[in-house]
């Protein structure tokens, strides 16, 4: 076909030159000083990298607990009577030995006033013993040298008699009332000494005596005050009144409830924990300290900060639950209308350490890039100027991570551990934490490195 165009490649003009010159290109010697021209510069990138630390890491865990009071007690009365006095309203704060209520007590107030008069008659019989005992004493032994005297004196006149009745100078029968009258002397001696010893033995046994009547008496007149004083009913401890059992006018059997009693100077939060932490805490002992927690904070009381100590672990685990009851106390504290701040029956979350983790590999989180497989981290590596950062790069390491032990801002690598059994990272070295979403493989980065808070 005559009229038909003929085959044939158009270009347009620019596209012919275009091919002039690549052929050229290809067929011409190259430049020699063209590889001597220094390639095209590429901006450093600018990131922040903190370092990889070492450290030991005290894991924590939350517990909620009911606050409790550390002591609750239902005062009783140890007598039984009328009620004539109730001295305290539930709410009322009551220290250590104040009356609750009064039972009556009028009979034995009389009794106790015949006892102490008593004992008043029993002082003076021994101030009357006292001055007396000696008085007699002094008569007993002066009557016992007139009969020492007269017995000597009937002894010299029979002696006499003895001699005169054999110069006939006396008769028989004289003679016979000499011998009668030394008999008779004698025997008064005999008497009056033995009168005299008794006197002196007696005087300490009469006082003893007398001194024990009054001591009797006095255990009397105690027993009696402390028969009157149980007919008070007092606090055993600074507390709150929270119920009454009894009123005026009521008859109260012996141990009957008077008031419940809660102590809130300081309270107990029992918590529950679980089996897995339990080696881990210590409750206080006379030769130790228990766990002190790291924080309290309590719902009804935003804000505050409260501390406390563990006190007591039962050792009776919750078989559904597998938790052992553990008991927390907290000094509590009084606001500025002089209540306390914690009272019963708020709740309570408890933060203790429950595990140590020593020596543990520590990257900040903010150095962590997920993906579809492990995390990865990007490493600093110092360029010639070494510190300077002058020419420093960054390469891609991967990381196993153990979310389980944190601190913060910083989380624990536990692999994957090389062949001979270390951690794919190294104390000291930085990884990249701002900016590490601009960087690939062998970027060169700018670093600013930023140390960990002290």
């Amino acid at each position: 076909m005559s009229d038909a165009p003929s085959a044939r490649l158009l270009l347009p003009e620019r596209s012919i030159g275009g091919v002039v010159l690549l052929l050229l290109g290809v067929f011409l010697p190259a430049d020699p000083a063209a590889g001597q021209q220094p390639p095209p510069t590429t901006a450093a990138a600018p990131v922040v990298a903190e370092p990889v630390q070492v450290r030991d890491v005290v894991m924590d865990r939350s517990f909620v607990g009911t606050v409790t009071p550390t002591r609750t007690s239902i005062v009783g009365s140890t007598v039984e009577g009328r009620v004539i006095e109730f001295l305290v309203q539930e709410g009322h704060f009551v220290q250590q030995g104040q009356v609750l209520a009064q039972i009556r007590r009028t009979t034995l107030e009389i009794e106790l006033a015949g006892a102490r008069a008593e004992l008043m008659l029993l002082q003076e019989q021994l101030e009357d013993l006292n001055l007396s005992q000696p008085e007699e004493i002094k008569q007993a032994e002066a009557r016992m040298r007139a009969a020492k005297a007269l017995q000597e004196y009937a002894s010299r006149q029979l002696e006499r008699g003895k001699s005169l009745v054999t110069r006939s100078a006396i008769t028989a029968d004289q003679l016979e009332e000499m011998v009668s009258a030394a008999d008779s002397a004698a025997n008064v001696l005999v008497e009056r000494t033995s009168a005299y010893e008794l006197a002196v033995t007696l005087a300490p046994l009469k006082r003893a005596q007398a001194e024990a009547r009054i001591q009797v008496q006095q255990e009397i007149i105690h027993g009696l005050e402390d028969a009157i004083s149980e007919h008070s009913v007092v606090a055993p401890f600074d507390g709150f009144v929270t119920r009454e059992h009894t009123q005026v006018g009521q008859w109260i059997a012996k141990g009957g409830s008077v008031v419940e009693l809660i102590e809130l100077n300081e309270v107990e939060i029992e918590i529950p924990v679980l089996e897995t932490f339990i080696s881990e805490l210590l409750q206080c002992t006379e030769s130790q300290q228990g766990t002190r927690t790291l924080a309290i904070e309590v719902d009804a009381l935003p804000g505050e900060d409260f501390t406390g100590e563990i006190v007591s672990i039962i050792p009776q685990a919750d078989t559904q639950s597998r938790t052992f009851p553990v008991k927390v106390r907290v000094p509590n504290r009084q606001g500025p209308d002089g209540q306390y701040r914690l009272r019963t029956g708020m709740f309570a979350r408890v933060t203790l350490p429950v595990k140590t983790v020593r020596e543990a590999l520590m990257v900040p989180k903010d150095a962590l890039v997920l993906g579809q497989g492990l995390p990865i981290v990007w490493v600093v590596e110092p360029g010639p100027g070494g510190d300077a950062g002058n020419g420093d790069r960054v390469r891609p390491v991967a990381v196993q991570v153990g979310f389980d032990v944190s601190d913060g801002t910083v989380v624990q690598v536990v692999g994957p551990l090389a062949a001979d059994g270390s951690l794919p990272l190294r104390p000291g070295e930085y990884v990249v934490t701002e900016g590490n979403e601009r960087v690939n493989p062998g970027t060169i980065v700018k670093v600013t490195r930023r140390e960990p808070a002290s």
